[in-house]
C-alpha cells in the first residue's frame, strides 16, 4: 500500500450530549485533556504516522462548528455540516467524499484518548482490503468486536467508501458490522492506555492519567495563579486555584476560591463545576 493512498478523517462533528453542561459552550472535541485540546492530540497522534495539513487531513464540524474552524486555522481541511442534527461517523465520511477522492481512510474519534501505545501497527503491511481498527481487551467491560472494545481509531478501504450517503448514519451499522460478518475485520491490539473521554468520568480519568505522567502528578500551566494545595489534578492557563483540589480538572480562566475544596471534579466557566462521581452539575456556567 502506498502511503499517498491514505488520508485521514478526525471526527470531531458530535454534540458531546454525555459531557454536558461542558460541551454546551465548548464543542467536545476542544475539551482539554491534561492542558491540550483533544483534537489537537488526534493531529499529534495522526502526525506520528506522517498525515499532515490539509490535503492529507480532515475534520468535520457541526456543534460549535465555528470554533473548531477558527481552531484548525489550515492545519486540515474542515467539513462543516449544516444539517439540522450531525450526519454521525459514516454520513461524516459521504459528505467528505469529494475531498477522499478515492482515497482509503485512517478514521480517528477526536475523543479518544491514547497514550502509551502504538498505532503504526494499524497501517503496517495493510492489504488494503480488510477493515482494520484499533482495539483494547475488554476486560471488566463490555466487549463490542470479539474480546475488544474498540479504541477510536479504524482504516477503511476506498472501496467501501463509495456507498455510503450523507444522512445521519455510523460506521458500526455502515461498516464494522458487514465487515465482521464477511470475516473482513480485523482488529489491531493496542499496546498502551485508551479511555473514551465522552463521560464525565471518563473525562476526568484521562486528565488524570496525563497529569501523572508528569514528575510531580500534576499539570499546572505556567500561565495559572495556584495559592492553594493541588493534588493529582490538572490546571490551565490564566486559571485561579485559591481553595484545595484533588483529582479535579481546572479549565482555563475558572476560578476555585479560597474556601472551596473540590475532588473529583471538573471546574469549567468561572465558576460552573461537574461532579464526575455522579455527573450531576453543581453549579451552573457564569462565563
Amino acid at each position: 500500500m502506498d502511503a499517498a493512498d491514505v488520508c485521514v478523517v478526525v471526527l470531531a462533528a458530535g454534540e458531546g450530549r454525555r459531557l454536558r453542561p461542558l460541551t454546551l459552550q465548548t464543542p467536545k472535541a476542544l475539551c482539554p485533556v491534561g492542558n491540550v485540546p483533544l483534537l489537537d492530540r488526534a493531529f499529534d497522534l495522526v502526525g506520528l504516522l506522517g498525515f499532515d495539513g490539509p490535503d492529507r487531513v480532515a475534520v468535520n464540524a457541526w456543534s460549535h462548528a465555528t470554533q473548531i474552524v477558527t481552531h484548525v486555522a489550515g492545519r486540515a481541511h474542515v467539513s462543516v455540516e449544516t444539517a439540522e442534527r450531525p450526519l454521525g461517523s459514516a454520513g461524516g465520511l459521504a459528505a467528505l467524499r469529494d475531498w477522499i477522492d478515492g482515497r482509503h481512510v485512517l478514521v480517528a474519534n477526536a475523543d479518544a484518548y491514547l497514550q502509551g501505545g502504538s498505532v503504526a501497527p494499524l497501517v503496517d503491511a495493510w492489504d488494503g482490503r480488510h477493515v482494520r481498527m484499533l482495539g483494547v481487551p475488554a476486560g471488566d467491560r463490555t466487549p463490542e468486536f470479539g474480546a475488544y472494545r474498540f479504541a477510536g481509531v479504524s482504516l477503511l478501504p476506498a472501496y467501501l467508501l463509495g456507498n455510503l450517503e450523507a444522512a445521519p448514519t455510523d460506521l458500526v451499522r455502515a461498516i464494522w458490522r458487514p465487515a465482521e460478518s464477511s470475516g473482513a475485520l480485523v482488529v489491531v491490539d493496542y499496546r498502551g492506555t485508551y479511555i473514551d473521554s465522552g463521560t464525565p468520568a471518563d473525562y476526568l480519568a484521562a486528565n488524570l492519567h496525563a497529569a501523572r505522567l508528569a514528575p510531580s502528578g500534576c499539570l499546572i500551566d505556567p500561565d495559572a495563579e495556584v495559592s492553594g494545595s493541588v493534588f493529582d489534578s490538572v490546571v490551565g492557563p490564566d486559571a485561579v486555584v485559591a481553595g484545595d483540589i484533588r483529582r479535579t480538572v481546572v479549565w482555563p480562566g475558572s476560578v476555585v476560591a479560597a474556601a472551596e475544596r473540590l475532588t473529583d471534579a471538573i471546574r469549567f466557566g468561572t465558576h460552573g463545576t461537574v461532579d464526575a462521581r455522579t455527573a450531576a452539575t453543581a453549579s451552573r456556567p457564569t462565563s
